[in-house]
């Protein structure tokens, strides 16, 4: 009886893989680090947000191990009812010393952060201004809203400032909201210049910055990065990316973070991740602030990737951090692309509909800290080859 109930989501499934928008799960049997191996097979890893190659740390790692010694392994519960341990609120005071904020805390996923605050912070009568391209947490968070919506054109300033000045009389409160670093397309929101309009037209801002930790402003993010810190009203971010850990997390004034935690359903209503899991985030951001060497190296192996790319002839689109994309365009041609790549031993994932426009696809290539000059050069030459073999280059 349920197969034929649900015969319809086969369907549906069949219809997405012949349009090439589906996804081929694969196997790591060693940790998520430059050079993987895969189903067996050894790759170079360019599809993991492990920007600071820090998943692996051995620092880390004693830090998390320590803490299921004195801690265990479950948080218990709800952080709210019965699970909030120590290490927990040493997190969160890194959070603000890192962020350089009154208050931080912890979430329980980066997802959660947007999709559990963003609906508390606004009410009927408010409205959310948005990037056209932000990440599908905060669409989903603000259209759990009362609030209305409206979007401006993708970091188009021009059409920022209009849509402010057509809401600026029609709502109580005004939040505009933006991707730090685009996800997909890795590049930068004119930060600087969005606080400046949100100040003009009182608005408050709201900044994921889940790609720029570990990458912007010195490992800080994007808010060091365009010195405004003390301007953003909320500082959203991640522990799975570059700080290779788990979670996501909000900075802010002290009734900022005292509200969210208070309201969050994803918050108030999750299970705490293991408290290992904090001590593990604590210490890779006391990594970060210790050895600002480690955000140079990636930098410096994001733009020689990039630079080779483009002398070869992929179109790496709006790209202006580690997130490198070879714009591939159909959907299909993108999936075969990854997998002469993975034949190849380059691990790199593509990106279908519906988390790019249909069109738009691509491979997103990210780059590490960890990554080796003879590792960019081994890519480097298979994109090559195999670009050239698909005409696509």
């Amino acid at each position: 009886m349920t197969e034929d109930r649900t015969q319809y989501l086969a369907e549906k499934y069949e219809e997405m893989k012949e349009r090439g928008e589906t996804w081929t799960l694969r196997a790591l049997q060693t940790p998520s680090k430059p050079r993987v191996t895969v189903e067996g097979k050894d790759a170079i890893l360019l599809a993991a947000n492990n920007y600071l190659d820090l998943a692996n740390d051995p620092r880390v790692k004693e830090a998390a191990i320590d803490a299921v010694e004195q801690f265990g392994v479950g948080a218990g519960s709800d952080w709210s009812i019965a699970g909030y341990m120590q290490i927990q609120e040493e997190l969160n005071r890194t959070i603000a010393e890192f962020k350089n904020t009154e208050a931080g805390v912890s979430f329980q996923t980066g997802f959660s952060v947007n999709a559990g605050v963003l609906p508390q912070v606004l009410a009927e009568g408010d409205v959310f201004v948005s990037d056209e391209l932000n990440h599908g947490s905060i669409i989903d968070g603000i259209r759990l809203s009362r609030a209305d919506s409206a979007i401006y054109e993708h970091c188009d300033m021009g059409d920022l400032e209009d849509t402010l000045r057509e809401v600026q009389d029609e709502y109580n409160r005004i939040l505009v909201v933006t991707d730090g670093v685009f996800s997909m397309d890795g590049d930068v929101a004119p930060l600087d210049e969005i606080q400046a309009l949100a100040d003009e037209y009182g608005a408050m801002t709201y900044v994921d910055d889940a790609h720029g930790e570990g990458v912007l402003g010195g490992g800080h993010g994007i808010a060091t990065e365009f010195d405004v810190e003390q301007d953003v009203d909320f500082q959203m971010g991640t522990f799975s990316k570059a700080v290779g850990g788990f979670g996501g997390m909000l900075a802010g004034d002290e009734h900022v973070v005292k509200y969210a935690y208070n309201t969050a359903r994803t918050w108030l209503l999750s299970a705490g991740y293991p408290p290992a899991i904090a001590a593990a985030n604590k210490r890779a951001l006391e990594i970060i602030e210790a050895e600002p060497e480690r955000v140079d190296t990636l930098w410096e192996n994001r733009d020689y990737f990039a630079q080779e790319m483009q002398s070869m002839g992929w179109d790496i689109g709006r790209s202006e951090t580690p997130i490198v994309p070879a714009m591939v365009g159909d959907s299909q041609k993108a999936q075969e692309l990854a997998n002469r790549l993975f034949e190849a031993g380059i691990f790199a994932l593509p990106i279908v509909y519906p988390m790019v426009a249909r069109g738009e696809a691509r491979i997103r290539n990210q780059l590490s800290a960890g990554h080796r000059r003879e590792d960019i050069d081994e890519a480097l030459r298979v994109y090559e080859e195999v670009g050239r073999d698909l005409d696509l280059i």
